[in-house]
């Protein structure tokens, strides 16, 4: 518990007693101070063996009042609402819960004697507590920097840690944490708390402490406490034939349950909340965790309690987890009605809001690329454009055998010659790219280290937690000397197909073949680029990205609809009169149709953008005309699967070589098309897709 309690003072940045003016901090001391009042007046009359103890009623009313942060923040990761703005705001106001009733009890100690059944200490013993603390409080803020910082400068990172240097830090924190143990008796489970508040969060002793220490916690210290809370909590002396003691359990935990709800409704009430938020916010404040369940058993150990009421508390704390997912499953089923899909789609992002992409390499060759696709996709430098450069590794068993654990729990450093080489010449050519024609651009080094089977979660992950509109992966063939596309990697193909399922965003697959061999100036125009637009969401994706492209004074943008001419007695003719006929159709035309007004008026109106129309009767005509497009553009910009059972592709899937990049990207990707035509095919997010994930994303224990 000292470990334990070390670290929850270590998580705490004691700068939120500034942040007395926010939300949270609000709903938490209203919250705290509700149950402290409710319990104050309760508990005396069930909890006390023979006489009424104030003292005692005051210290078991703060404990009722507390929450356990680290546990309600593994909770709410876990049930997958900790990205939501009511899961965010309820950690928030657990850390301020937390924080402000733990420091009670530390000033409890101080005043009150649990050995002496909570009688007054003499003031010449508070006096020395409080000098003693007062001392241990200065030396973790002013000295342990100095010292921790020293072990930093001799560890830098990358590199294994001194032991030596180890030892002497971990041996200070030690020293630290027993000070006032030692020398005035305060309690040692308080007394780490204190010192981690006060310790310094920066450098990497402190996080790799944190990472250490919870690796020990998740492997050996919490199977062990619950052993030994097991062993102590003796149920043959629980008194279950007895009415009294179920009173105890149902009413301490309906006492807890009700201040929380009751302060963080009345909160609510005044800060505007929706009552089924404060409801909810005030249920997931009550959960109580290791901290709470140590101290009803130690209250039965130091004879200040009954073991039945010791039981009694436990099972108490217990119950504040188990009706969480039910509170998370209300939250999620009223989140989907007011919001039922997460349009993360470059059509619906907002103009004044800067694209976040996600790029992914698999190495150097793929470098020029993608230099050249951030300098087309930028846009206007102001709001601009984030760029998450991610290279996509392989963890193979060389790869694992030299990976060295760094200050995250779970963030890795790799150590591999050959890895560090390619990371070094991606970083350096992005830097010189960035310092000759970065404006506007903001780019930022990710890493996705996996096995392929499992690369698709992270790269999904990644995606996800930096909430991007677009992801960019690179084709699994990479042009030869020759100009033509060899075989690829068979286990990134899979990876891109599995993205595609999955993606939490749109998504485009990039063939190169010669984007990154000619850089792109904004000067004079170098690159001739074509969006071929036949209609649904994937098309409309891609105009709505080709519309930044348009931007680029060195891109030549033309746009070519290939409408359908249903003219005639043909079987076709009339197949797609019927169809044209459905509602559904009807919707999706209208959106196609609204979609390319939009675009027609930003940039085909003023002359910027070239605009051409085809006219075709079947896909055999489809065909023909994309292979007339060869050797005119440098670019093309695709949707992935065009309207569905659109005459004009209609049979095309059937003898496609990849898939994955759909009927007109296959064609435009074919080794026999061209040698010298990227192909950029698009996405868009599924929103069907995306309700049908949230019930994998939002899953319930």
């Amino acid at each position: 518990m000292i470990l334990h309690m070390f670290v929850v003072g270590l998580e705490v940045d004691p700068n939120i007693f500034l942040q007395v003016h926010l939300p949270e901090a609000k709903v938490a001391y209203t919250g705290v101070l509700t149950t402290f009042v409710m319990a104050s007046l309760v508990t005396q009359y069930l909890y006390i063996p023979v006489e009424i103890n104030y003292p005692f009623n005051l210290c078991l009313s703060l404990v009722l009042s507390g929450t356990a942060c680290p546990l309600l923040t593994r909770v709410i990761t876990d049930l997958k609402i900790g990205k939501s703005d009511i899961g965010r705001f309820v950690v928030s106001a657990g850390v301020h819960n937390d924080l402000v009733s733990t420091l009670f009890i530390c000033i409890g100690f101080l005043i009150f004697d649990p050995l002496m059944n909570f009688n007054y200490r003499s003031i010449r013993k508070i006096l020395i507590m409080v000098t003693l603390l007062g001392i241990e409080t200065v030396l973790a803020a002013k000295l342990t920097p100095v010292i921790m910082n020293w072990v930093n400068r001799e560890n830098p990172e990358g590199k294994p840690m001194k032991g030596s240097h180890l030892v002497m830090a971990v041996a200070y924190v030690v020293m630290i944490c027993s000070f006032s143990p030692l020398l005035g008796d305060y309690n040692k489970v308080l007394s780490a708390f204190l010192a981690g508040v006060f310790m310094p969060r920066e450098g990497r002793i402190s996080k790799m402490m944190i990472s250490k220490v919870n690796y020990f916690f998740t492997a050996i210290f919490y199977p062990l406490f619950f052993f030994w809370v097991g062993m102590e909590a003796q149920l043959t002396q629980f008194e279950a034939g007895r009415l009294r003691t179920w009173l105890k359990l149902f009413a301490l935990f309906a006492i807890a349950t009700a201040g929380k709800v009751l302060g963080s409704w009345v909160s609510g009430v005044m800060l505007g909340f929706h009552w089924q938020d404060s409801i909810a916010t005030g249920l997931l404040l009550n959960i109580k965790g290791h901290f709470h369940v140590y101290l009803a058993i130690m209250a039965s150990n130091i004879k200040l309690t009954s073991i039945s009421t010791s039981i009694a508390m436990v099972f108490a704390s217990f119950f504040t987890i188990i009706y969480t997912p039910l509170v998370v499953a209300n939250i999620i089923q009223r989140a989907r009605k007011r919001s039922p899909t997460q349009r993360m789609a470059l059509q619906w992002l907002s103009p004044s809001n800067e694209l976040r992409v996600l790029l992914c390499l698999h190495g150097p060759q793929n470098v020029s690329s993608a230099t050249n696709f951030m300098g087309i996709s930028r846009g206007p430098a102001d709001p601009g454009i984030i760029v998450y450069l991610t290279d996509m590794i392989e963890l193979t068993d060389k790869i694992a055998a030299t990976l060295a654990h760094s200050e995250g729990v779970d963030a890795v450093t790799v150590t591999d010659p050959t890895v560090v080489e390619m990371r070094k010449q991606i970083n350096e050519a992005v830097n010189t790219y960035m310092n000759e024609d970065g404006d506007g651009i903001t780019v930022r080094r990710m890493l996705a280290l996996s096995t392929l089977n499992n690369m698709h979660q992270d790269v999904c992950i990644l995606a996800e937690d930096l909430m991007v509109s677009l992801m960019i992966l690179p084709f699994h063939k990479q042009q030869e000397a020759g100009g033509r596309l060899n075989l690829g990697h068979s286990g990134f193909r899979h990876v891109n197909r599995k993205v595609l399922r999955h993606a939490p965003c749109s998504i485009g697959i990039l063939v190169d073949r010669g984007l990154g061999t000619t850089k792109i100036l904004r000067s004079t125009i170098t690159l001739h680029a074509a969006v071929i637009f036949i209609g649904g969401k994937d098309d409309r994706e891609a105009l709505a990205y080709a519309g930044r492209v348009a931007r680029h004074p060195g891109v030549k943008l033309t746009v070519i609809r290939f409408l359908l001419e249903a003219t005639g007695d043909s079987v076709s003719s009339r197949i797609t009169i019927a169809k044209s006929n459905t509602s559904e159709h009807q919707e999706e035309m209208k959106a196609d149709d609204e979609c390319f007004a939009d675009f027609y008026d930003r940039h085909v109106a003023g002359g910027h953008v070239a605009y051409m129309e085809k006219y075709l009767v079947n896909s055999g005509q489809t065909f023909s005309t994309l292979r007339s497009l060869e050797g005119q553009y440098g670019l093309f910009i695709v949707g992935r699967g065009g309207r569905v059972n659109s005459i004009l592709t209609v049979g095309m899937n059937d003898w496609e070589e990849c898939p994955e990049l759909g009927p007109i990207g296959d064609i435009l990707s074919a080794s026999d098309f061209s040698v010298t035509a990227s192909v950029l095919i698009i996405q868009q997010h599924s929103l069907k897709g995306e309700l049908d994930g949230l019930q994998e994303e939002f899953s319930i224990m």
